[in-house]
C-alpha cells in the first residue's frame, strides 16, 4: 500500500511561490480560512499502570454540536497487545508534503511508548478507523532505538519518529524513519549524534530542526525521582540540527532555566525562524531565534513555584505542553501540577504579554468540578481548533508519573475539556457544558493523553 509516488528531479523547486498539489493547506492561513470546524477528535486513551486488564485505544470523540453524541466517545480502536503505553501519536503526511500529488492525510501512527511497538490506523471512516498494521518492536530494536515519542510526517511522504532510548531503554536515543509503505527504513541520524531526545519540529525553509531532551526510558519509566536530576539524568539542552544533513549543527545548554525541555513549537510562518520550548521541571518558557547566523534562547515567561502543605518543597507549576495558534498570535500552555491552561499574545516573540488563563484542577486550581465530575489532575496535552476558537485538553501526563503525582487519575480516569477563546480580545472561557469522561468505559477508566483532528491541527502541520 503506497499513498504517492516520490517526486521527479525535476520538481525541485523554489518553495517560496508554488502550486500546492499534496495534503494539507497551502498556508497557515489557509488552514485558518478554509478549514471546517472540528467534528471529530483522535485521542489517545490507556490503560497502563491502572487495574484495569485491558489493551491502550485510539478514541473517536464527536465534537458535533449539533450531534446526539456530542462530547461522548463514539467509537475506539482497541490495540492487539496490552501495556503499549500510547503516548504521542502523527499523521502520515501534512502540510509539508505540499508536492506529493495523491499522498492523503490519512493514516495515524500510534507508537507505544514502553512497547516500542508501532501502530498505524487507517481513518478514511474517520468515525470508523480501521488498523492495519502493526511493527513490533523487535523491528526497532534492530536499529538500536525504543521509546518512540513524537511522530512528524517529512516533505517526501516518509515519517520520522525521535526515539528516547537504545534498545535497552538506556541513552543514546535517536531518530526512526518509516517509508510511505510504513516500512522501517531505519535511522535517520548518525548514531551518538545526540545523548538524549524528546520532542522535534523542523522548519525546512530555514533547514533547521530543534531536538529537545527528557531522559533515559529507564530513568522515567518508574517515575520521577529529584535524585535524577541531581544526577544529571534528564535533559537541559536544545539541538539545533541541518535539516538536510542530519547532523547537529548547535547545541544550547540551558542550564538551571531549562531542566527538561519538552515541547518544541517554532512558528508556522515558515520563514519564521523564532519558536518555544517548555520547560518543565523549570517551568519556564524559553524563547529562541536565529540571529547573525547562530540560534540564541532565554527564558521569557517564568511560572514561580507554590507552596503546598503537602509537599516538603514548593511546587512547580511544571509546563508540560505548549502550543502556538496558527496565526502565530497566541501562545498556549499548561502548568499540570498549579493546574492553570495560559494564553500569551506572542505579537512580539520576544516580548509574550499574558492575555488570560483559566485555573483548574492540579494542587491549586479554583474550578475542581465539571458537571459534578471531580477535576483530579491540572491541564496537560492541549489541541487548538485551526480558526483558534475552541481550545481542549486532556489531564494525563504519564502513566507512572500520573500515579504519583495524581493517584486518583488511575482510580477516575481521566477527562478531556474544553475553552472558548475569543482571538480578537485575548480570552477564554470555560465551556462548562463539555465534558468527555475517559472514566466511564466499559473495562473500566482510561487515561486520555495527545488530541489530534483529521483535517490537521495546530501541532502537527508544517509549511515547506
Amino acid at each position: 500500500m503506497s499513498d504517492a509516488e516520490q517526486p521527479a528531479e525535476s520538481e525541485t523547486h523554489d518553495h517560496h511561490d508554488h502550486d500546492h498539489e499534496g495534503p494539507g493547506y497551502a498556508t497557515p492561513q489557509a488552514a485558518i480560512e478554509a478549514a471546517e470546524p472540528e467534528q471529530t477528535a483522535y485521542v489517545m486513551g490507556l490503560h497502563v499502570g491502572q487495574d484495569v486488564d485491558a489493551p491502550d485505544f485510539l478514541a473517536v470523540v464527536d465534537l458535533d454540536p449539533d450531534s446526539d453524541t456530542y462530547s461522548e466517545i463514539i467509537n475506539r480502536v482497541q490495540m492487539p497487545n496490552k501495556g503499549d503505553e500510547l503516548h504521542h501519536f502523527g499523521w502520515n503526511a501534512c502540510s509539508s508534503s505540499c508536492h506529493m500529488d495523491g499522498l492523503e492525510r490519512r493514516h495515524l501512527v500510534i507508537p507505544g511508548q514502553r512497547s516500542s511497538r508501532i501502530h498505524i490506523v487507517d481513518t478514511k471512516e474517520r468515525r470508523d478507523p480501521e488498523l492495519t498494521k502493526v511493527i513490533e518492536p523487535e523491528e526497532v530494536y534492530e536499529h538500536d532505538l525504543s521509546a518512540p515519542h513524537t511522530v512528524h510526517c517529512i516533505p517526501d511522504g516518509e515519517i520520522l519518529i525521535s526515539m528516547l532510548g537504545d534498545a535497552d531503554g538506556d541513552l543514546p536515543g535517536g531518530f526512526l524513519e518509516l517509508n510511505d509503505d510504513f516500512e522501517v527504513q531505519g535511522r535517520w541520524d548518525p548514531p551518538g549524534e545526540i545523548e538524549m531526545n524528546y520532542d522535534y519540529w523542523y522548519q525546512p525553509r530555514q533547514n533547521v530542526m530543534l531536538s529537545t531532551e527528557w531522559a533515559a526510558p529507564k530513568t522515567y519509566y518508574p517515575g520521577f525521582d529529584l535524585d535524577d536530576v541531581e544526577d544529571g539524568k534528564y535533559g537541559q539542552r536544545l539541538n539545533f540540527w541541518d535539516w538536510e544533513d542530519g547532523v547537529i549543527e548547535q547545541t544550547i545548554d540551558l542550564g538551571e532555566d531549562g531542566l527538561i525541555p519538552l515541547e518544541a513549537r517554532f512558528l508556522h510562518t515558515p520563514e519564521s525562524t523564532h519558536g518555544y520550548v517548555g520547560a518543565a521541571l523549570s517551568s519556564n518558557i524559553i524563547h529562541f531565534h536565529e540571529s547573525d547566523g547562530r540560534y540564541h534562547a532565554e527564558p521569557v515567561i517564568e511560572f514561580d513555584d507554590r507552596e503546598h502543605e503537602g509537599w516538603d518543597m514548593p511546587v512547580p507549576a511544571l509546563v508540560t505542553d505548549i502550543l502556538i495558534s496558527m496565526d502565530d498570535r497566541y501562545l498556549f500552555g499548561s502548568s499540570w501540577l498549579h493546574g492553570e491552561v495560559w494564553m500569551y499574545d506572542i505579537s512580539d516573540p520576544s516580548n509574550p504579554r499574558k492575555a488570560d488563563s483559566i485555573s483548574i484542577g492540579g494542587y491549586f486550581g479554583d474550578i475542581e468540578q465539571v458537571q459534578g465530575r471531580d477535576i483530579v489532575a491540572g491541564p496537560q496535552m492541549l489541541q487548538l481548533s485551526l480558526d483558534g476558537e475552541r481550545l481542549y485538553w486532556t489531564t494525563s501526563l504519564f502513566s507512572s508519573w500520573d500515579n504519583q503525582f495524581f493517584p486518583e487519575e488511575a482510580e477516575k480516569g481521566s477527562v478531556m475539556l474544553k475553552a472558548d477563546v475569543d482571538p480578537r480580545t485575548g480570552t477564554m472561557s470555560l465551556d462548562r457544558d463539555f465534558l468527555v469522561d475517559f472514566g466511564d468505559l466499559p473495562e473500566g477508566p482510561a487515561r486520555a493523553h495527545e488530541i489530534r483532528w483529521p483535517d490537521g491541527d495546530c501541532t502537527s502541520d508544517v509549511w515547506q
